[in-house]
């Protein structure tokens, strides 16, 4: 970080479009985010033709990020930010390329907090293989907002013949998951100070293209049907989503959803359900039969795909936007999509 920001808070003149501003644009974010797109500091990024693959698509996303506390076990909100943003891109098969941030800054927040998360963007943006080319910073009065909010929007392109979506799957086809489940959610909630608990989870926090890539690769043609990443929600909502919007049923298989042992012990104690618990870098995917092997092959032999499970499928003439959980007992129930909110301020 520049030294002359040690110590020093934001204030309104931060946002005001004068020297304040521009001092702390230039000297303090372009840096950190150091590339010839943003570079010209220009209100856009610009992109030559020759850089959009041939017969590829566009891809374009957005999302916004409120959690609270800033910083957790295993990331901070500009760790989520860029994760959050590549994800979204990468489970609809788009290869990542380019983001913007937008900040939203609330006077008095310290300089030295901010300079942690555009440093764990910058870092998240190499590990993901993507830019982070242009941007927008806002500062609003004590009160009007919880330190620091986050806008990330991302750019992608998907290779020309890729195609996911609710057409391409059958009955039989299963549903992957790509590790354990519910470690953002309890970590962040560890991380508010609000329970007498020790709980050692960290965030899973993580860009997932390369594992989606490695997935597509593995598959080949039509084998990986539909992938959705399981924020918000957890894998009842993705799995609830696949039923709802393909109109068939899943049924997940409880003895095969991969929960860590610190996670089930806070959920045991807090009365949650590590099925709704929110993830970041976690992934459900819908995959043929014949190919699931070679799929989950592919996903163990990435770092973040060790643990992948087949943890249900798509049956044969079920009930349309059903999905059913088999217990370890043999008795069978319907997971629901969540009624309210589980874990506020979570992503």
């Amino acid at each position: 970080m520049n030294p002359k920001y040690a110590g020093k808070r934001i204030s309104l003149a931060h946002g005001a479009g004068g020297r304040a501003m521009r001092e702390l644009i230039a000297e303090l974010i372009a840096p950190t985010f150091d590339n010839g797109w943003l570079a010209p500091l220009e209100d856009q990024a610009r992109f030559p033709y020759e850089q959009i693959p041939p017969g590829a698509q566009i891809a374009f996303t957005t999302d916004s990020y409120v959690v609270s506390p800033l910083v957790f076990p295993g990331g901070d909100i500009g760790t989520l930010a860029v994760c959050g943003t590549v994800n979204d891109l990468a489970v609809g098969g788009a290869t990542p390329r380019w983001l913007s941030c937008g900040l939203i800054l609330e006077e008095g927040l310290a300089i030295d907090t901010l300079a942690q998360v555009l440093a764990s963007m910058a870092a998240s943006a190499r590990s993901a293989g993507v830019a982070i080319v242009t941007g927008d910073t806002k500062v609003v009065e004590r009160g009007a907002a919880d330190n620091l909010f986050i806008n990330t929007a991302g750019i992608g392109t998907i290779p020309a013949g890729r195609s996911t979506g609710p057409r391409g799957v059958r009955a039989g086809d299963r549903l992957i998951v790509n590790g354990a489940l519910g470690d953002h959610g309890i970590a962040v909630l560890a991380a508010r100070n609000e329970l007498a608990l020790q709980i050692p989870v960290q965030s899973d926090c993580a860009p997932l293209n390369g594992l989606v890539e490695a997935m597509f690769g593995a598959a080949g043609g039509a084998g990986l049907r539909w992938l959705r990443d399981c924020t918000r929600g957890g894998l009842a909502t993705v799995a609830n989503e696949f039923a709802l919007e393909g109109r068939f049923q899943i049924r997940l298989d409880e003895t095969a959803i991969p929960v860590g042992d610190a996670v089930r012990g806070a959920c045991e104690i807090l009365g949650l359900d590590p099925l709704y618990l929110a993830n970041e870098g976690k992934l459900a995917a819908l995959v043929a039969p014949e190919q699931a092997g070679a799929v989950l092959a592919a996903m163990r032999a990435h770092p973040l795909g060790r643990a992948a499970a087949v943890v249900g499928e798509v049956l044969a003439g079920g009930h349309p936007g059903l999905v059913t959980l088999r217990s370890a007992f043999g008795g069978e129930r319907v997971v629901d999509l969540l009624q309210g909110e589980q874990l506020p301020r979570i992503c």
